[in-house]
């Protein structure tokens, strides 16, 4: 038999949380309307406006981050305008150009822990505005952020409060990508709500591909420039699931009980204890993150000797025996796994 590789290299390595399996199978055979116009769709939808304390809120299903970002982007800006992101960003540095191909430009920004400032954002756009050339360049329209972000960290109430006003001010759409938003939510640190996401941003997303469902994201549109014809674009962007009601009930089982929440608050504590392992080893990290995500910085013999028994992903060269790598856990992590990671991290001699 194949030795079994223990994953810690993302948070969608496995299927989907048995209680959505269940809501799955227990409606596989009804008949329903199709492209997301079901009534399982539609009882998901008042869900998520009611969490959100947003009952003029616009939710749409989507299949996937990639195409979730790229279809809300596309709603956003005109042909010449683009889009400002951290240089870390998942749509800079992990969607193969996804935005770029579809007509608009990333403006990638210096971050720091993979965070962005609403002093960067303004300087930004008012670089753009005070230029008197400026309709040869791309106009800044659109902010891209991640909760968490790319490095595991999460934006304080007080950072997002900062961000939304500097694009208030300046006419700019702030945009959440929420791929990981359960884990973000669920951090000891976290001090938002989804009422304060649909308070503060344009358009977010609540991610269940990373956070428990089998696919798909969930929309969230608060300013009624992003809502007109945005169906129109998801189709055109391929993202119209025939079989939308596929999405709602997924969507239904993770969210009208606390499901969401409590298996991202699992992820985190699985998390939490490797971390202590690595801090107990006097590993260091790239960043400090609360999240499901880690980096620590290890020696280079040491990861090619665990590449035998763990996946975990490359993250960067720090020096010439050091690198910085990715652990991830998810909803499904393992307890088993957790442990013999641990045992191995305390068997270290660095």
């Amino acid at each position: 038999m194949e030795k079994r590789i223990i994953r810690f290299n993302c948070d969608y390595s496995e299927g989907t949380h048995e209680k959505v399996m269940e809501k799955l199978m227990a409606t596989n055979m009804e008949q329903t309307e199709g492209y997301g116009t079901d009534a399982y769709s539609r009882q998901a939808k008042g869900l998520i406006r009611q969490l959100c304390g947003r009952e003029d809120a616009d939710v749409h299903f989507l299949v996937g981050g990639t195409q979730t970002n790229l279809t809300v982007i596309a709603a956003a800006l005109r042909p010449y305008q683009g889009v400002m992101a951290a240089n870390t960003g998942h749509i800079n540095v992990h969607e193969t150009g996804a935005i770029e191909a579809c007509g608009h430009k990333i403006l990638a920004l210096p971050s720091r822990e993979g965070k962005i400032t609403a002093a960067q954002v303004e300087d930004c756009y008012r670089a753009h505005m005070q230029d008197n050339d400026r309709e040869h360049m791309v106009m800044p329209k659109m902010v891209y952020i991640s909760q968490s972000t790319e490095l595991g960290t999460v934006y304080s109430k007080k950072e997002l409060e900062q961000l939304s006003e500097i694009c208030r001010k300046n006419g700019l759409f702030l945009f959440m990508d929420g791929a990981r938003l359960g884990y973000a939510l669920a951090a000891l640190d976290n001090t938002l709500t989804l009422e304060d996401l649909a308070r503060l941003c344009d358009v977010f997303y609540i991610g269940g591909t990373k956070v428990g469902a089998l696919f798909g994201e969930a929309v969230v549109i608060t300013n009624p420039q992003l809502k007109e014809d945005f169906r129109y674009l998801i189709k055109q962007k391929g993202g119209m699931l025939a079989k939308g009601r596929l999405l709602g009930l997924q969507f239904l089982a993770l969210l009208e009980d606390g499901l969401y929440m409590e298996i991202s608050r699992y992820a985190n504590w699985q998390m939490e204890r490797i971390r202590g392992a690595f801090r107990r080893a006097q590993i260091p990290f790239l960043v400090e993150s609360n999240t499901n995500q880690l980096f620590p910085i290890l020696p280079d013999c040491i990861l090619d000797a665990w590449k035998e028994k763990y996946s975990f992903s490359y993250q960067q060269r720090m020096d010439e025996r050091h690198s910085a790598v990715r652990f991830c856990t998810s909803w499904a992590t393992r307890e088993e796994d957790v442990e013999q990671l641990m045992e191995d991290i305390e068997a270290l001699d660095v």
